[in-house]
């Protein structure tokens, strides 16, 4: 089953190409949507090599091909780009995964197993099944998120903000991104919810840095975040 990873990126040229080297061993392919950067993110990835040759069948270390926004939309819209571009690629799994280093590579063959096992149509990979290394700020935000998404949507999962997620090709085409920002992790879970697709939760383990808690939402643009979710509840 062809594996391609999505990754949205945003002025992340300090951190992706380590992601990025411990991530293609472990997929076919992977596509980096560089979302109006202007920090020298793309020329990064363009130039990326894996970290270590594959080490099972079906970690086959595919290169890395960039999409470019000219403006930053978003990470929705990023995201929209880079799941359509994966399927155009013909991609059996589409594994979206964080630019700023806090998903470890790793945990890519629990992701992929219950969709290759016939077991699962999406697969979220959640931070709130262990909690191991997560700050208590990031915890209390996390549950502020589910708690939204389950009375905007009835959607109720244990990491409804988590970005490390895989999609069987079929679940993928079902699933419509209307937003452009951040409020897309809520909207893809309601999006699983509304298709009644069959959802395995994984635990995961982050890294938690400096630079990556740094990329989290501000309490403003959780604000934001909140009043494009209803919007976007208004509109199902």
């Amino acid at each position: 089953m062809k594996t391609v990873a999505v990754v949205p990126a945003w002025n992340e040229a300090q951190a992706i190409g380590e992601v990025l080297g411990g991530l293609l061993p472990r997929v076919d392919a992977v596509i980096v949507v560089d979302d109006g950067s202007i920090d020298g993110t793309a020329d990064v990835a363009r130039g990326v090599t894996p970290l270590r040759p594959p080490l099972t069948r079906g970690e086959t270390g595919g290169g890395v091909h960039v999409i470019r926004h000219v403006l930053n939309r978003g990470l929705g819209a990023a995201i929209a780009t880079g799941i359509r571009a994966a399927l155009a690629d013909g991609a059996d799994i589409v594994l979206t995964f964080d630019a700023d280093g806090q998903h470890r590579p790793e945990d890519v063959a629990a992701m992929l197993a219950p969709i290759r096992e016939g077991r699962a149509d999406v697969v979220i990979g959640s931070r709130m099944l262990t909690k191991e290394g997560m700050p208590f700020v990031r915890r209390v935000a996390n549950r502020i998120g589910n708690v939204v998404t389950a009375a905007l949507f009835g959607a109720h999962v244990s990491d409804s903000q988590s970005g490390l997620r895989a999609f069987s090709r079929a679940a993928a085409e079902q699933i419509q991104i209307r937003t452009d920002r951040m409020e897309v992790s809520s909207e893809i879970v309601a999006e699983i919810f509304r298709h009644k697709l069959r959802l395995v939760e994984v635990p995961i383990k982050s890294v938690y840095t400096t630079y990556s808690l740094s990329k989290g939402q501000s309490f403003v643009m959780g604000l934001k975040t909140l009043g494009r979710l209803i919007v976007r509840r208004a509109l199902r």
